[in-house]
């Protein structure tokens, strides 16, 4: 008979170094860069916006150091959940379970959320190349969520090699809009400063808050092998290694993309167009064919970001199941294709449905606004405790200059968090807030049912 449990030793270590970073660096570009590169010249008035990318990129670092000596010294299916069930669980009874499961209830309303972005952003892009109504828009990003489900149901054998291949398109479209700008390219229109970008301090300080967070958008999946720690070969060397060496590489391709883009077209063009990267082709090689190919390319490219995020996020709801910590339905595994096939089929639903109620600007502020409290802030705190409380802890990475990076991480989260519009603090915080009473009312279910503390539900 098949369960969870047995079904265990089918996660393979078969991904190389070469294949987790091409899994985080696809899941980190996807449509995100397209998208939010005019919104972040909007907000800065221009040449002031590369600002942005260069905060998301310290951003990254700092916290890649947490996630990467987290990941190597806990590499398992699950991420997240299982640093956060290490570092504040233990025997300090039903409240030490809180803030794994805290972290399990969000992410079944952040994974869907980022999955519906990427498919929102799809969709809008496709309208490049045929024209569509807000509903058909609905339409095709609702499909592209049921094709991902259907073809990640199968075997992981082959999704390494899908990802390097997902990846090659990825850098090249990257690297074709970097050398493609360079005959056109202008040097004093790209670093021209607008007044208006820094009006005041305090203006300045929100808007760069708010623009940080698009460009954090774009970083995020840095993370990605944690997710998948069980599946990489030698973690405790190659997963740290991947978080670098993708957040290395996608740094310098925004960057560059700002720059090339800016030196190109000027930033109100920018701030104002729904398909930037598409006409910018157009315009350097003055050709509407190019645009469309350019923008085939695009689409590849955010479905190579979404087949790698659903992939990662399907681990996490199934990791949590099978230890107790969440619903026991989320910890069954295809008796054939030994996935977790409920959790990915429910987050995959829930995706479905974010798609078409949601519109775009709004899932990118919500879904990082929704994480950083309890997964970012807090997974960088409870590391930090634990090299304090546990100083003989044995870490296979330790973080340079501990705990500055991990200090600059927990800043930088809370700056971005406190800048951004009331609407989404309030929001993040009713999360939260909503997650404790489940999680309180879950425990007087166990309670009265009789059911041992750590069975689930």
């Amino acid at each position: 008979m098949n369960t969870g449990k047995q079904a265990v030793p089918a996660l393979e270590r078969s991904l190389s170094l070469t294949q987790a970073t091409a899994i985080n660096m696809i899941d980190m570009v996807g449509i995100g860069p397209f998208i939010t590169l005019p919104m972040i010249v909007s907000l800065m008035h221009g040449t002031a916006g590369i600002l942005a990318w260069c905060v998301g990129a310290v951003l990254a670092y700092a916290d890649g150091t947490v996630w990467a000596e987290l990941g190597a010294k806990w590499p398992e299916a699950g991420g997240s959940y299982v640093f956060l069930k290490n570092l504040f669980g233990g025997k300090g009874g039903r409240w030490s379970k809180l803030m794994p499961f805290l972290f399990i209830w969000q992410t079944t309303i952040q994974a869907p959320l980022i999955i519906a972005s990427g498919a929102i952003g799809f969709s809008n892009y496709f309208s490049f190349l045929v024209p569509l109504s807000d509903w058909q828009q609905k339409v095709v990003s609702g499909s592209l969520v049921v094709l991902l489900v259907m073809i990640l149901y199968r075997k992981i054998e082959s999704i390494g090699r899908i990802s390097v291949a997902l990846w090659v398109v990825t850098g090249g479209t990257f690297v074709w809009l970097i050398v493609s700008g360079i005959p056109l390219f202008n040097f004093r229109q790209a670093f021209n400063i607008d007044a208006h970008s820094f009006t005041s301090g305090l203006v300045f300080s929100a808007m760069l808050g708010q623009a940080s967070l698009k460009a954090v958008y774009s970083y995020l999946g840095y993370y990605n092998v944690c997710h998948l720690g069980a599946e990489i070969k030698n973690p405790a060397r190659n997963i740290p290694r991947a978080i670098f060496l993708s957040i290395t590489g996608i740094a310098v391709f925004y960057l560059l993309m700002h720059t090339i883009v800016l030196g190109v077209m000027p930033w109100q063009e920018v701030a104002a167009s729904k398909f930037v990267v598409s006409v910018y082709f157009e315009r350097v090689y003055n050709s509407h064919i190019v645009g469309v190919v350019a923008t085939v390319l695009i689409l590849i490219v955010a479905f190579a970001s979404l087949f790698s995020a659903t992939l990662g996020y399907s681990r996490i709801p199934y990791s949590a199941a099978l230890n107790g910590d969440f619903f026991k339905i989320f910890a069954r595994v295809h008796p054939r294709h030994h996935i977790p096939h409920i959790s990915l089929l429910g987050i995959g639903a829930v995706a479905f449905v974010f798609s078409l109620l949601f519109r775009l600007g709004d899932i990118i502020s919500a879904i990082i606004m929704m994480r950083i409290l309890v997964q970012f802030v807090m997974q960088a705190v409870g590391l930090i405790m634990l090299h304090y409380r546990k100083k003989e802890e044995q870490m296979p990475y330790k973080m340079p200059l501990f705990p500055l990076p991990a200090l600059l991480s927990i800043l930088i989260w809370l700056y971005i968090f406190v800048s951004n519009e009331p609407k989404f603090i309030i929001g993040a915080l009713g999360i939260i807030v909503l997650g404790v009473l489940i999680f309180v009312l879950r425990s007087f279910y166990s309670n009265r049912s009789g059911a041992v503390a750590g069975d689930g539900l």
